[in-house]
């Protein structure tokens, strides 16, 4: 058995917390400074992660190993599983131009600009993050505005901006459910504080938007349907994720914020001449005139109306239990780790939840969406592939952070990093959405920012007095505050809009948006530490 030391290194709790951290800074300075690509910045992580568990905390070359091939079994079961059938899902509504029907039935609920932009940029962008998250989101969104007729620059920090609320809970809860897997913490009591965060910043963005599209006479003139939408997102993602299902808040919070804003009387008047011609300063798209059939619209909504039936039905007992039942825990072999304290830790069994996972709901659906859209078997079968080798480098990239996760978890790195970190004290509350949110800068992913500072999170909030539900939940929502800046969604931003090379002025653009919904989050969790807003708390 190895027992996990918090301080091995000259019995000095910051020389081993500085150790300790050197995979994460490593990690850090190759994305942030060197710009190396992220597969390779975690690969090498993972390196260093090894021969500091081995040399510094006195690790098993064999039990470190054995905790890298678990982190990298997890993160290709259940994450990329998740990530890779729901992307799946999105190319097959492309392949048979679905995708194309429902961008149309979009540009067809008003012909405001800025109400456009809340139904394309803040609500499909979130049904987009649900699905497949991983950048697409942005890419989607802003060509889709591009072909309304927005500038492209106006359109890329629109969809920049927009994909901030649903990112805690994109790619089907991947973010939610990797933040408790790293931290031992139950999904539901994570995914519940985490939907008492991250809503609140959905009654900001929308408002923020309509200013960013068309300043203070947008902001006064569509403040109202602004609001709706973002009231109506607000409360489904709230009770979704406390009462439903983490994997089902984007989709519903999506569809139900873009219903309550075309139901406010003020998004269905049309736009003043004044203002469409202020605002789109672009070529239309000549294919929004095409009139597809009722029929046709249907299909092209069935794919996310199977979702949320499938995943409903998950929840109902009957199911639920037929789908547990399947589930399959087993001894990890060559890992025989405690804590500090002498007792086993949860790092040695692994479980696999065949069924109950959000990706083999979301395989279910897929096959019955070719169905509907008419995709045969072989046509749908080279989809998925298709997909896999299209997510390639982000597989290899959550596979080496989620190997690197857990060497340092079970090494016990990241308790003596949280452990010394917990010296902020109450200060610790403020200060714990600014770690996700750079962590999110850097690598580009809520997911990885929370597989590497998720159980830090949990340490200091144990050591300081905190709720370790808290904490760990300011790591994703802080961290979907730091998807705007970083390297991979601006790139992603600028080759979608034909910016190529222009980074750094989306970024003098974004990023002041970025520190202030910032701030607005660290002085939420402030507030939910203290009596304050204690009372929103599970």
């Amino acid at each position: 058995m190895f027992v996990q030391q918090l301080q091995p290194i000259a019995d000095s709790l910051a020389l081993s917390a500085l150790v300790a951290a050197l995979p994460l800074i490593t990690v850090l300075v190759l994305l942030g400074a060197v710009r190396m690509r992220a597969h390779h910045a975690g690969l090498i992580g993972l390196a260093v992660a090894l021969l500091t568990a081995c040399i510094g905390s006195g690790m098993p070359v064999t039990q470190a190993l054995s905790s890298a091939v678990q982190g990298a079994v997890f993160g290709l079961f259940p994450i990329m599983w998740i990530v890779v059938n729901a992307l799946w899902v999105y190319r097959m509504t492309v392949r048979t131009q679905h995708f194309d029907v429902l961008r149309r039935s979009f540009s067809r609920l008003s012909d405001d600009p800025r109400i456009q932009a809340l139904v394309i940029a803040f609500c499909f962008g979130a049904l987009l993050e649900a699905l497949a998250g991983f950048g697409a989101p942005v890419a989607i969104s802003a060509v889709m505005l591009v072909a309304l007729g927005f500038d492209p620059v106006k359109a890329a920090v629109v969809a920049l901006v927009a994909n901030t609320a649903p990112v805690a809970f994109g790619a089907m809860g991947t973010p939610v459910v990797t933040l408790a897997q790293v931290t031992g913490l139950p999904l539901d009591s994570v995914a519940s504080v985490v939907g008492r965060q991250t809503p609140l910043l959905a009654l900001i963005v929308p408002l923020l938007l309509v200013a960013l599209v068309d300043g203070r006479r947008g902001l006064r003139e569509t403040w109202l349907p602004a609001l709706a939408c973002g009231i109506a997102f607000a409360a489904t993602q709230f009770a979704a994720a406390n009462y439903v299902s983490a994997q089902l808040a984007d989709i519903g919070a999506a569809l139900i914020g873009a219903a309550a804003l075309v139901a406010v009387p003020a998004a269905r008047r049309p736009a003043t001449t004044s203002v469409r011609a202020a605002v789109l300063t672009g070529a239309r798209s000549e294919d929004l005139d095409v009139r597809d059939s009722r029929r046709e619209t249907v299909r092209a909504y069935a794919p996310y109306g199977l979702i949320i039936v499938i995943f409903s039905l998950a929840q109902i007992p009957p199911f639920k239990d037929w789908a547990a039942a399947a589930t399959r825990s087993f001894d990890w072999p060559l890992l025989d780790v405690a804590g500090p304290d002498g007792k086993p830790v949860g790092g040695n069994v692994l479980t696999l939840p065949l069924v109950a996972t959000g990706g083999t709901l979301v395989l279910l659906a897929g096959l019955i969406t070719a169905a509907v859209l008419g995709v045969r078997a072989r046509d749908a079968a080279k989809e998925w592939l298709a997909t896999v080798h299209e997510l390639r480098f982000a597989i290899l990239t959550v596979t080496s952070v989620l190997a690197l996760a857990y060497v340092m978890n079970l090494s016990g790195q990241a308790a003596t990093i949280g452990h010394f970190v917990a010296a902020a004290g109450a200060g610790l509350a403020f200060l714990s959405p600014v770690l996700g949110w750079f962590g999110v800068a850097v690598s580009g992913s809520d997911t990885s920012a929370n597989a590497l500072f998720g159980a830090l999170q949990v340490t200091a909030a144990q050591q300081s007095g905190l709720s370790p539900e808290l904490l760990a939940a300011a790591n994703s929502s802080g961290g979907v505050l730091g998807k705007m800046i970083s390297p991979q969604n601006l790139t992603i931003a600028c080759a979608a809009v034909g910016l190529a090379g222009r980074e750094g002025d989306l970024l003098r653009k974004v990023l002041p948006w970025s520190l202030l919904l910032l701030l607005v989050m660290c002085l939420i969790v402030l507030a939910q530490s203290t009596a304050v807003l204690g009372w929103m708390l599970p």
